[in-house]
């Protein structure tokens, strides 16, 4: 199978956010600032301790929120140039290989580790940071089905 795709500024960004909620740290780190925050504001409106944790929870789940839905998908999507290039893929027996006007390269399917399927995207991971990105606008959905079943053949899913 070989195609052609750009990148959509919006769909990158969002790609970017299902890979920062897809990770275990982030996932986990957003769970306790949660659970803090619903046991202070319980404590709170029983009197038992004073607004300001709860307010502080409150403030860090904001935060939280802010850093990675928006902060840091811009900030990755802004740094690299790769989403403003035009490439071809094609998917291989043996190996993958990514062209553009620069050059090709090639990747055996055992550098990567998983992959999984956002709405617009296959996220190929290289490790448990670093991925490509393969856009299914690119893709009618026969298309789609064969590259499933052909990564889900070659890769294991995450």
């Amino acid at each position: 199978m070989r195609f052609n795709f750009s990148y959509t500024r919006n769909k990158v960004l969002q790609a970017l956010r299902y890979h920062f909620i897809a990770q275990t740290e982030i996932r986990v780190m957003f769970i306790v600032i949660i659970i803090f925050d619903l046991i202070s504001a319980v404590l709170y409106f029983n009197g038992k301790i004073r607004p300001e944790p709860f307010l502080i929870g409150a403030f860090v789940w904001f935060v939280f929120i802010l850093s990675f839905w928006f902060f840091m998908p811009y900030a990755v999507y802004k740094r690299s140039a790769t989403f403003r290039e035009t490439f071809t893929i094609s998917f291989q027996p043996l190996y993958v290989s990514l062209e553009n006007k620069q050059g090709r390269v090639e990747w055996e399917w055992n550098r990567f580790i998983k992959y999984f399927e956002s709405p617009n995207f296959f996220h190929l991971y290289f490790s448990a940071k670093a991925f490509f990105l393969v856009p299914k606008e690119s893709l009618n959905s026969d298309q789609q089905h064969e590259l499933r079943i052909l990564l889900s053949s070659h890769i294991k899913k995450n």
